[in-house]
């Protein structure tokens, strides 16, 4: 039996050095995997190169490797509520890779199928495919790194010409992933919006590690409810279903009883 359990999630991420490139689930708040964060973070490892929808909050997800300097590069889609990222971003502290939301999604999963490149009328018209996006800025207002021109070609699938930007795919060295339940293989259950881009992220990581609510034997989930298969899957820590999960931004009104 190939059990990829792990003791804690301190040991599980123990390897990864300064430098490393990370895929990290979530989107806003739902479905981080913090506890895997706040283990890397306890590691204290620097100038990560991270690849996720968003940074946290400031004080939350990823936002607390980013506030105490720990990357050095995101490719993200939204900076989203944290100040911290954009006050970096802004200040020439940070370099961003600003990616569609979509176009990220399948570059994430397209690193995991084996697939280098895909074209995608996503961009095209835009600096996404001409090039001359801010990544990184001067400090001084000015532009110190840009994105390249990327190649645009004319394709007829359903037999109009339309034009296409060719996207390259993402693999890391790692994946972050949180995920409802998983059994000692690695085989993953997701909750509802918590499934967001960590099946994704599982896949582009050359070591994906996850943290799991409820860890069960083989056999207990049905096949039939796996929404990602073990072979993705390298590591698995058990971190119970009381660990804290909040709301990035709340939409319900408190009533006359504080509830």
């Amino acid at each position: 039996m190939i059990d990829k359990t792990w003791e804690s999630a301190a040991s599980a991420v123990a390897d990864i050095p300064d430098g490393a490139s990370l895929a990290v689930g979530g989107f806003g708040l739902s479905g981080n995997p913090m506890s895997l964060i706040e283990a890397v973070h306890e590691r204290g490892v620097r100038e990560l190169a991270i690849v996720s929808n968003n940074c946290g909050v400031d004080d939350w997800g990823l936002g607390i490797l980013l506030k105490d300097r720990r990357i050095r590069k995101m490719t993200s889609s939204y900076v989203g509520e944290n100040k911290e990222f954009e006050r970096q971003f802004l200040s020439g502290e940070l370099e961003l890779e600003l990616t569609p939301q979509g176009t990220l999604a399948e570059k994430l999963r397209a690193g995991g199928s084996g697939i280098a490149a895909f074209y995608t009328q996503t961009g095209v018209g835009t600096q996404v495919a001409e090039g001359g996006l801010p990544r990184r800025y001067d400090g001084a207002g000015g532009v110190a790194v840009a994105s390249p021109a990327k190649d645009v070609r004319s394709f007829a699938p359903d037999g109009i010409p339309r034009e296409y930007v060719l996207e390259e795919a993402i693999v890391t060295d790692y994946a972050l992933v949180h995920a409802l339940r998983g059994d000692r293989h690695g085989n993953l259950v997701f909750r509802k919006a918590a499934r967001n881009f960590n099946p994704l992220a599982a896949m582009a990581g050359r070591v994906c590690i996850v943290q799991v609510e409820e860890l069960v034997e083989p056999g207990e989930i049905d096949p039939d409810t796996v929404h990602l298969p073990g072979v993705y899957v390298h590591r698995i820590v058990e971190v119970g279903s009381a660990i804290e999960k909040r709301i990035e931004r709340r939409t319900v009104a408190v009533d006359g009883e504080g509830n």
